[in-house]
């Protein structure tokens, strides 16, 4: 029922799980968008919890129930595991409902993620035009660049571990609690306690710490599997 722990591989890897966990959790690009589309902006509190807690329970649910399913089989890739048939016909229905589901779901959540990316990449490439909203040849441009690129990058990437693990261990990790903890540590406006700087301090020594282990144990796993 429980992953043995008998070497000290398996033990490290522990830490890649992590950034993967703070990848999944961070949508913090879209908070002011969507904060400003409420009437009230203090409903915007009540979304953030109700969204975690709902996404706690919908990635505790699939881990757990996944890996009773698979057990030590179970790829970091679940949809591959439902590539094998039991021959039955309930089988193959249950397969292609998982599919459809996931891919309702890719449909539903890209909208989110690429409205970010294209207007920071807007600001970034272009602080000076005019607002994107405004300029149909640019909006486009963007966005067939974007679609092109993650397509590709979907196509060249063999398994989508390795792109979790170290997204989650860089980047992720910094959105999620190195920058928020270093603004609360600066805190420009002084309004920072001196709970919320220890906090913070907390905050940013785990991350550092779990996202340099998280980096060697995947540099080390990448090394060992080449070698082999």
């Amino acid at each position: 029922m429980v992953p043995e722990l008998d070497n000290k591989a398996a033990f490290f890897d522990l830490f890649t799980a992590v950034p993967v966990i703070v990848t999944a959790f961070t949508f913090h690009f879209n908070v002011h968008p969507i904060g400003f589309e409420m009437d009230k902006p203090s409903d915007m509190i009540s979304a953030v919890r109700i969204s975690m807690v709902l996404c706690a329970a919908i990635y505790f649910a699939i881990g757990l129930f996944g890996y009773l399913l698979f057990g030590d089989s179970i790829m970091a890739d679940i949809l591959v595991n439902f590539d094998q048939n039991s021959g039955s016909t309930i089988g193959s229905v249950l397969n292609d409902i998982v599919r459809l589901s996931y891919a309702l779901h890719l449909m539903l959540v890209f909208p989110l993620l690429n409205f970010s990316l294209r207007a920071n990449i807007d600001e970034f490439l272009f602080p000076n035009k005019t607002l994107l909203a405004k300029d149909n040849t640019r909006f486009w441009s963007l966005t067939l660049v974007i679609l092109a690129f993650c397509y590709l990058a979907a196509i060249a990437i063999p398994n989508i571990w390795y792109f979790f693990q170290f997204m989650g261990s860089t980047s992720a990790v910094s959105l999620a609690f190195i920058f928020p903890g270093a603004i609360a540590l600066r805190d420009a406006w002084g309004i920072s306690t001196a709970r919320d700087r220890i906090l913070a301090a907390v905050m940013v020594v785990l991350a550092v710490v779990t996202s340099t282990i998280a980096i060697s144990s995947n540099i080390y796993s990448l090394i060992t599997e080449n070698q082999s």
